[in-house]
C-alpha cells in the first residue's frame, strides 16, 4: 500500500477509536489503536525498505514475528520511542480486545504513544518526498 494512502487508512482508524472510546467502546477502541500502530509499522517498514516487507510479501501476509522484527529495525533508525507505542498498541490489542479487561482510562494512558506513533510516521513519510 502507498505511503499516503497508508497515512489516510491510519488517520480514520485513529478517529474511529476515538470515536469508539467516546461511546465507551473499550474493545473497538483497543482494536483500531493498535491496528493503527500495525499500519505505521508496515508504513515505516516500506518506507526504510526493511527485509520484513519482502518476507510479508512471500508470506501473503504479516505475522507477528515479522512485525516485532520490523519493530525493532525501527528503533535502530528511530529510536525506542517506536517500542514504546508498539508496546502500548500490543497491551491494548491483547487486554483491550482480545481479553476485555480494560476500562477507558486504561484505553487513554496508552492513546498518547500511539498518536505519537502517527505523527513520527506521518512526518517521516511526508519528510523524505521528493
Amino acid at each position: 500500500m502507498a505511503g499516503l494512502k497508508r497515512v489516510e487508512l491510519i488517520e480514520r482508524l485513529l478517529s474511529e477509536a476515538a470515536s469508539y472510546l467516546e461511546k465507551g467502546d473499550i474493545v473497538q477502541s483497543s482494536e483500531k489503536l493498535y491496528k493503527s500502530a500495525e499500519e505505521c509499522v508496515k508504513a515505516l517498514a516500506e518506507h526504510f525498505n526493511l527485509k520484513e516487507v519482502k518476507d510479508a510479501e512471500e508470506r501473503g501476509r504479516w505475522t507477528v514475528t515479522l512485525l516485532e522484527r520490523a519493530v525493532r529495525g525501527l528503533a535502530e533508525r528511530l529510536g525506542k520511542a517506536v517500542v514504546d507505542s508498539w508496546n502500548g498498541a500490543n497491551y491494548l490489542h491483547v487486554w483491550g480486545f482480545h481479553e476485555a479487561k480494560l476500562d477507558v482510562e486504561a484505553v487513554k494512558i496508552r492513546m498518547p504513544a500511539i498518536e505519537s506513533l502517527i505523527e513520527m510516521t506521518k512526518k517521516t513519510l511526508t519528510s523524505f518526498r521528493a
